[in-house]
C-alpha cells in the first residue's frame, strides 16, 4: 500500500520573523509553492525565508482520507521548519474524540497561532507556548546507530537503535506513509514511545532531525 499523493501547498514568505520589520521594503518574499519533503525547508532557507505562513489549517479532526495527507504534509513543513528555528504561524484543529493529552504529542513543534476542537483549547495553547523550546523532541544518526530524545513529558527519555531496518522505517515514515508499509515490529515500538502520529491510515514521524545541536549535547 502506499499513502495518498503529496498535497500542493503553499507559504506567505518573510525575510525577518520580527512582525514590524516584516513590513519594511524588501521583507515579503511573497507566496512560495512548497512541497512537505525534508530538503524543502533548505532550499526555503536559502532564499532567506525565516518568517512563514501555512496557507490552511492543519486539520486533525476529520475523516476524509484526502484531508489526512494535506495535514501531516504540513505538518511536515511545521516540524521542519521548527528544526531550522524558522518560525511559522499555523493554525490546528483537533478532535475532542482524541486523547487529552494528544496535544503533549505535537508539542516539540512551535506552537501554532490558533488552537481549536477542545473544550480548553485556550488553556492548551497557554500551556503549549510557555513550556515550549527547540530541540524538545529530536533524532539523530551516528556512526551505526540512531538515537531520539525526547522532553515531551517533562523528563528526558532516550531511544537508540542499531539496526538498519529502523533508519529505513524513520526514512518512509518521515513524509508520512501507510501504515502498512511500515514494518509491524518497528511500527509498534514506535508508536509505544509516542514517535510517531498516525491520521487516518497514515503514519507520521514526530521528531525532527538536528544536524547540530543549540545548546551543548548534554544539555538539550
Amino acid at each position: 500500500m502506499t499513502a495518498t499523493t503529496a498535497s500542493d501547498l503553499a507559504i506567505r514568505a518573510w525575510r525577518d520573523l520580527d512582525p514590524q520589520a516584516r513590513h519594511l521594503p524588501g521583507m515579503s518574499l511573497g507566496s512560495l509553492p512548497v512541497t512537505a519533503q525534508t530538503h524543502e525547508v533548505d532550499r526555503l532557507w536559502d532564499l532567506g525565508v525565516r518568517h512563514a505562513e501555512l496557507d490552511a489549517t492543519v486539520d486533525l479532526s476529520t475523516d476524509d482520507p484526502a484531508s489526512h495527507r494535506e495535514a501531516v504534509d504540513r505538518l511536515c513543513l511545521v516540524r521542519d521548519l521548527t528544526a531550522r528555528a524558522v518560525s511559522v504561524d499555523w493554525d490546528l484543529r483537533l478532535s475532542p474524540r482524541d486523547s487529552a493529552h494528544q496535544w503533549k504529542v505535537l508539542s516539540h513543534l512551535q506552537p501554532p497561532r490558533t488552537l481549536t476542537g477542545l473544550e480548553d483549547a485556550e488553556e492548551v495553547l497557554h500551556a503549549w507556548r510557555t513550556r515550549h523550546y527547540l530541540c524538545k523532541l529530536v533524532w539523530r544518526q551516528g556512526p551505526g546507530f540512531i538515537q531520539i530524545r525526547d522532553r515531551r513529558w517533562g523528563d528526558l527519555r532516550r531511544f537508540t537503535a542499531v539496526e538498519p531496518h529502523y533508519r529505513e522505517a524513520i526514512a518512509l515514515l518521515g513524509p508520512g506513509a501507510h501504515h502498512a508499509d511500515v514494518p509491524v515490529d518497528v511500527l509498534e515500538e514506535f508508536t509505544s514511545e509516542h514517535l510517531i502520529l498516525r491520521v487516518g491510515e497514515l503514519a507520521w514521524w514526530l521528531p525532527y532531525r538536528v544536524s547540530r545541536w543549540l545548546q551543548e549535547a548534554m544539555a538539550v
